[in-house]
């Protein structure tokens, strides 16, 4: 038990350092993405007869979901919430039309194991993960959805908010809902060749950009996570030894008492 509560505490050290590389890759992405939702704001304004493809709402129920879990366990119940709320979710609004494309180990043994439809997965991933490891699940969800095998294209992952909580999102990639522009925000733009370019070449970045971001934060909330159980593991372990120890103390006394009665017996029958 001794040598266990030194893994875990030494699993604990290495899980908070990675954290913070974590939390700081996640605000490192969020300028670029606020910078992309403001063009896409404007071209949107601009082509305002123009509706590309992933701004068009379909008819019909068929979903690919984007599931995002991380490839190790000793984090709680962090890959269990995701998949149960990936679960929930399709059995409201998508019961027996949806594909999948993984992206972490736990999802995609999961989803395997119960019958489930994966049409492509990425495992593996570093801890500091770049963006073209991800690219080629993105890209077979994006082909799902433009070769109309798909209505709508779905993300689910573990959101990052705070060091003791995580929480489960399952939300609509596409079709684009792009955010309205605030009143008095940001500056006009002129667009060369057109806003229509523009937004056919900038749309599919946007949603790469946003799996990416959702994979860091659920990387962050992994380690997160990760921290949280090996501490309850350290302090568990703890407990378990002190409650060993006096356990092995109480029979030790034991057997020195036996022995003590024993040798005293033992001498009052030679005395006798």
């Amino acid at each position: 038990m001794q040598n266990t509560q030194k893994i875990t505490k030494a699993m604990q050290v290495v899980a908070a350092t990675r954290l913070r590389r974590a939390q700081s890759a996640v605000q490192a992405t969020r300028p670029y993405a606020e910078k992309m939702i403001e063009v896409l704001q404007t071209t949107a304004d601009l082509a305002t007869e123009y509706r590309h493809p992933y701004l068009e709402r379909r008819e019909g129920n068929r979903a690919v979901l984007i599931v995002i879990t991380a490839d190790r366990g000793l984090c709680g119940a962090l890959n269990s919430n995701t998949l149960r709320a990936v679960n929930r979710h399709v059995n409201e609004h998508h019961p027996g039309q949806s594909r999948y494309v993984t992206i972490g180990r736990k999802g995609r043994d999961f989803l395997i194991r119960y019958g489930r439809d994966v049409i492509a997965d990425v495992s593996g991933l570093p801890d500091r993960p770049g963006v073209a490891p991800v690219l080629p699940a993105i890209r077979a969800a994006l082909d799902e959805y433009d070769e109309g095998r798909a209505d709508t294209v779905v993300l689910a992952y573990a959101r990052w908010v705070s060091t003791l909580r995580q929480e489960p999102v399952v939300r609509t990639l596409l079709p684009l809902e792009i955010p309205e522009r605030r009143d008095g925000a940001g500056a006009d733009y002129l667009y060369e060749p057109g806003p229509e370019e523009v937004l056919d070449a900038l749309l599919p970045r946007y949603i790469e950009s946003q799996v990416y971001e959702a994979v860091l934060e659920n990387q962050a909330s992994f380690y997160s996570a990760q921290m949280i159980a090996m501490q309850n593991a350290t302090n568990a372990a703890g407990d378990l030894i002190d409650s060993l120890t006096l356990t092995a103390n109480k029979v030790r006394q034991a057997s020195i008492t036996t022995e003590l009665l024993d040798i005293v017996g033992g001498a009052e029958a030679l005395r006798g």
